[in-house]
């Protein structure tokens, strides 16, 4: 039987494939739950309208994202931290610090999307990558200063 998946499933395939799977499987497991539809020609075109229309939302969101990512994109960001010897901080800063200093500057950005591998734990300038949509990324310059 060949069903349309309407969400991803695990070792099956992701959302609006045509995949083939037994009937029981299809009717017990899939359709009640709501990840999958029969492939007939009707929801087939149906299909093939939604993802156009996701398509297009996408690209919307995109744009709107780009232009978001542009504005973030170079900005400098200080912070002031307590330091010891050679330059090592006596605590760290986190993405959730960063979120704060853009909060600050009147950017909304999920801490999530603030790709810090690892929390800073010296003085100095860093360049941190930040998501802000699927495909879209801005870079954002960190110095971290001594606390006079």
């Amino acid at each position: 039987m060949e069903v349309i998946l309407r969400d991803d499933v695990a070792n099956l395939g992701a959302m609006g494939e045509v995949v083939k799977v037994k009937p029981g499987y299809a009717r017990n497991y899939l359709m009640p739950r709501g990840l999958a539809v029969e492939a007939s020609r009707r929801n087939l075109t149906a299909l093939e309208h939604e993802r156009r229309l996701v398509a297009i939302k996408r690209e919307r969101e995109r744009k709107a994202a780009q232009g978001f990512a542009d504005q973030l994109d170079g900005l400098v960001l200080e912070v002031k931290a307590r330091a010891g010897d050679e330059d090592r901080l006596y605590g760290s800063v986190t993405n959730i610090d960063i979120e704060k200093l853009l909060h600050a500057r009147g950017f909304d950005v999920d801490r999530r999307r603030i790709d810090l591998a690892d929390p800073i734990k010296r003085l100095g300038t860093y360049r941190i990558p930040v998501g802000i949509a699927f495909d879209v990324k801005a870079t954002i310059t960190l110095k971290v200063l001594p606390d006079a």
